[in-house]
């Protein structure tokens, strides 16, 4: 692997751990260069899936996107950059399963808005009022009265 602070190739492997039920690896690599410390993830090569938007237009699904929607979301809350990346990971796990080659951006949405609800309700919140376009307050209260009587 390339080291993203110096460029060199050299690096060895400290750590290793599964991610996402062993489908994922990721692993700490240290620079035989400059000494830094990076941390790369493995997986498995998957056919691509097309993201069907809400226009009707079509794209490749993105993990990157996922991830800036879900730092978004937790801007300023107590939810840690790996936190973000297992639940990244975990949609996309989610996406793959279903074995489609088409998948719906809404039930993309709705596994982001699962996944965060179990991480942090206030980024559940934020995400989902975005997602769901809340147009009033009434819309989002709705919403978190839903999520309050699902506690209970």
């Amino acid at each position: 692997m390339k080291c993203v602070y110096c460029g060199c190739l050299d690096s060895k492997v400290v750590d290793s751990r599964p991610l996402n039920d062993g489908a994922t690896i990721r692993r700490r690599r240290e620079c035989l260069e400059c000494g830094k410390r990076f941390t790369t993830y493995e997986k498995s090569e998957q056919l691509p899936v097309m993201v069907i938007k809400r226009d009707g237009s079509r794209e490749i699904f993105d993990l990157e996107k996922i991830q800036i929607g879900l730092r978004k979301a937790c801007d300023k809350r107590k939810v840690s950059a790996e936190q973000i990346q297992n639940m990244a990971l975990e949609v996309e796990r989610r996406v793959q399963e279903l074995g489609e080659q088409e998948v719906p951006a809404r039930t993309i949405g709705d596994m982001v808005m699962d996944v965060l609800k179990d991480v942090d309700e206030v980024a559940y919140i934020r995400f989902a009022s975005v997602y769901r376009e809340f147009k009033d307050v009434t819309t989002f209260m709705e919403e978190i009265t839903k999520l309050v009587s699902n506690k209970q």
